[in-house]
């Protein structure tokens, strides 16, 4: 694993160069192992750059691995270079912890029948320790790359190419690198240093709670849009926010209803249920001109 922040930043940048996976996936460095549409393993190391202020690997580094075993078990039975959009997924966790190595398992699980356009369906297993972390299943349709974007396959074997230098970078890249040194300088704050890189920074208000997330490349997906993964982690951030600490995530169910654009994601989260022992949430993601991006309910359970 890379202990270095600007490191593994340098490195994600370069890897990021060679057409097929995003700079996002390989600062989280997700590894491919088998992928058939009976099981499609992806694993990560959650070190310390992964972790929540829990010390538990964040929500979204969890959403973010269970996206991509989701759909590379739906990848593997089309063309690989097909773009896939997440329409539907949920997550729901065990409360176990997630430190060291997190596997995940997707498993396709056949198509919409009659739909118009290919409606893939699958669902996932992630496991740390021996310890089952999460279950999830995810729906994905397969749509055209937006106008000038040419789609690669996915890259499951990558060379590991060296770091770059910082003269070497673009403006788009400097922008990544910028934001990676700024959550490093932050190190005494709150958050943890994902929050801090990629925006979960959220307020609690008189209802619920808000977060303002900047889009850039260190968030985006292959096509430019923010990764589904990391837009569940900022409305789940955002929920438990809306909630005293002694509150943890149980179960996430999102709906995608546009792509995450705009060059700032705004997440509101509203308490609808506050119970003794359960308490429910709904937050709303909005994108460019305020365009809805998700609609997100989670459950919440008080701890011991």
């Amino acid at each position: 694993m890379i202990s270095n922040i600007n490191d593994r930043v340098l490195r994600a940048i370069a890897m990021a160069r060679i057409p097929g996976f995003h700079f996002s996936g390989h600062f989280l460095d997700v590894a491919f192992g088998n992928v058939a549409p009976e099981g499609a393993h992806v694993s990560m190391e959650i070190g310390p750059h992964l972790v929540g202020t829990n010390g538990s690997a964040h929500p979204g580094a969890i959403a973010f691995l269970a996206d991509i075993a989701l759909s590379a078990s739906i990848r593997s039975t089309i063309d690989e270079s097909v773009r896939l959009a997440t329409v539907h997924l949920h997550l729901q966790l065990t409360g176990a912890p997630a430190i060291g190595r997190l596997d995940a398992i997707g498993e396709f699980q056949g198509n919409f029948v009659e739909a118009a356009a290919r409606h893939g369906l699958s669902r996932t297993t992630l496991t740390c320790n021996g310890k089952k972390v999460a279950i999830g299943t995810g729906a994905f349709m397969m749509l055209e790359p937006p106008p000038g974007v040419t789609m690669h396959p996915v890259r499951q074997e990558r060379s590991h190419a060296p770091p770059l230098k910082l003269k070497d970078l673009t403006p788009h890249e400097r922008a990544i690198l910028r934001a990676a040194d700024k959550a490093e300088a932050q190190a005494d704050s709150h958050a943890s240093f994902i929050e801090r890189f990629w925006g979960y920074e959220a307020k609690r208000t008189a209802t619920g709670a808000t977060c303002a997330m900047r889009n850039g490349g260190q968030v985006g997906n292959r096509v430019g849009h923010v990764q589904g993964g990391i837009l569940i982690g900022l409305a789940a951030a955002t929920a438990n926010a809306s909630l005293p600490e002694t509150w943890r995530l149980s179960a996430i169910n999102t709906s995608f209803v546009s792509p995450g654009e705009g060059s700032v994601l705004r997440a509101r989260s509203k308490v609808v249920h506050h119970g003794r022992k359960t308490a429910v949430v709904h937050t709303e993601v909005t994108g460019v001109s305020r365009r809805r991006v998700l609609d997100v309910v989670s459950t919440h359970v008080i701890t011991k």
